[in-house]
């Protein structure tokens, strides 16, 4: 057999990535601010999409639509085969499935980090709490602050505080993680221990879409990078592509900007 043939033939026999999150085209106005202009953007299962652009382009929003914190005003998007729920108990047990991180922390603070992390998989999946309690803690763990679980969020730094909240979010066993922001309100000497536990989980095969300023985050952990514009998707690329060779005037001069810093 030749190398051309056995190589088609590999081909052939690996499994192609499924799709698990499309938008298709979405619009959204925030009055009469057309905030989302006709997104087409489809999100392959364990791919890592960062989404990037200047302020005001629609990125948080784009991302806070996926689980329909936002809602959208035309097209349709869909999770793992199934259309975004407008609401109700099948919007719910959508969102225990799209894990969530934001720029601010969203810990309560009455809770210790445990009970923080332990909340969602009690009330909302119903689960045994011997079980979540162990869980909880290996995520802890994995993240790097498995010695604070007994501490409140105000007896943590900015960056053990996000990692306790990708750790919250994690506990949901969720099909895909969005990050808007997440290191934008964290200290420079914090952002690179939140990145860090974030390529861990690119490298593990989440499916995650990442709403950053962090360049060094998209060339390093980004399968794709999606650039928005005043609404619009303008171009999409893998990192070596769009950081390398922009094929548009307005990433040019976006990158030109912020890669002089």
């Amino acid at each position: 057999m030749s190398d051309a043939s056995l190589t088609k033939e590999i081909e052939d026999a690996a499994p192609l990535a499924e799709d698990l999150v499309i938008l298709d085209g979405v619009n959204k106005h925030f009055g009469a601010l057309h905030v989302l202009q006709d997104i087409n953007l489809t999100i392959k299962r364990g791919e890592v999409v960062v989404v990037i652009g200047p302020s005001g382009s629609g990125k948080s929003t784009l991302c806070r639509t996926i689980n329909r914190l936002e809602t959208i005003d035309s097209g349709t998007i869909t999770i793992d085969n199934n259309p975004l729920p407008a609401e109700g108990r099948e919007l719910a047990r959508l969102r225990a499935d799209v894990g969530m991180v934001f720029q601010s922390f969203n810990l309560f603070a009455h809770k210790t980090v445990l009970q923080n992390v332990m909340l969602g998989p009690i009330k909302v999946r119903r689960q045994d709490k011997a079980q979540v309690e162990a869980r909880a803690r290996m995520l802890l763990d994995r993240v790097g602050v498995g010695s604070q679980a007994d501490k409140y969020p105000a007896q943590l730094s900015g960056g053990q505080q996000q990692r306790v909240a990708i750790a919250r979010a994690l506990a949901m066993e969720p099909k895909v993680m969005l990050f808007d922001e997440p290191t934008s309100a964290l200290d420079p000497e914090m952002i690179n221990e939140v990145l860090e536990v974030m390529r861990q989980l690119a490298s593990e095969g989440m499916t995650m879409v990442v709403v950053t300023h962090e360049m060094g985050f998209a060339r390093s952990a980004a399968n794709r990078v999606v650039f928005m514009a005043d609404g619009r998707i303008v171009e999409e690329a893998d990192p070596h592509q769009f950081f390398d060779n922009p094929r548009s005037d307005r990433a040019r001069d976006f990158l030109s900007k912020i890669l002089a810093h």
